[in-house]
């Protein structure tokens, strides 16, 4: 991984445009070439970004290194650095991934074996669907055939909204899987990531571990 350091200006072109003014930022860029720019009140969520598969040029325009990133689809992201106050470059390695709690990874199992209670007629694709950003809990298809991302929490909270937002942006740019839908399951969901999931078109189920468990009722209450 590059992590640099640097005051920049950043101008996306592409499906529309925008522009970051100059300002200190961090640049990460990933062993995927993927590339994001973060500031230092924004949590994790960056700025922009650029997801891989994708290209860098670096280039000098006017006395300031330029980075040009393209990707698959000709969109641009453009950043014109006026003065590096950090370059270094860091081997990670292969990262072991994410280790789910009991419950919840016992709740991807038994839903993915049980995918008929999202809908009458779907099927299972794949479970830790692998794409560059992290697997997806599960992809399956609905009864029309559509392809669906699953995204499962015990509590799920606006982080795990933004989580599969990035992973149906992505596998949406996969013509043998798009159009990807989205769902987001849970035993309990935040007002909030509700609110925000119901923006995305994005549907929220609440799971029942007992019920899938077999223990009671053998629904899901949806909402």
């Amino acid at each position: 991984m590059r992590l640099v350091i640097a005051r920049c200006s950043v101008d996306y072109a592409g499906r529309l445009t925008a522009h970051l003014p100059s300002a200190p930022r961090l640049i990460l860029v990933k062993a995927d070439q993927s590339v994001s720019i973060h500031a230092d009140d924004r949590a994790y969520k960056p700025l922009n970004w650029m997801s891989p598969p994708c290209v860098l040029k670096e280039s000098d325009s006017n006395g300031h290194t330029v980075w040009t990133v393209e990707n698959k689809a000709g969109e641009k992201l453009i950043i014109t650095m006026e003065e590096v106050l950090h370059d270094s470059s860091h081997e990670l390695g292969v990262d072991p991934g994410l280790i789910k709690d009991g419950v919840e990874a016992h709740l991807q199992e038994l839903l993915a074996d049980r995918m008929e209670t999202l809908g009458e007629g779907w099927s299972l694709i794949r479970r830790e669907y692998p794409t560059a950003i992290g697997p997806v809990d599960i992809l399956g298809r609905d009864a029309d055939g559509t392809t669906v991302a699953v995204e499962i929490k015990r509590r799920g909270e606006i982080d795990g909204v933004e989580q599969l937002t990035r992973y149906l942006e992505l596998l949406n740019r996969d013509p043998h899987l798009a159009p990807v839908k989205g769902v987001f399951a849970a035993q309990e969901i935040k007002p909030q990531a509700r609110v925000l999931a119901t923006d995305r078109d994005i549907r929220c189920v609440t799971l029942d571990y007992d019920g899938l468990r077999g223990f009671e009722d053998d629904k899901l209450r949806l909402f």
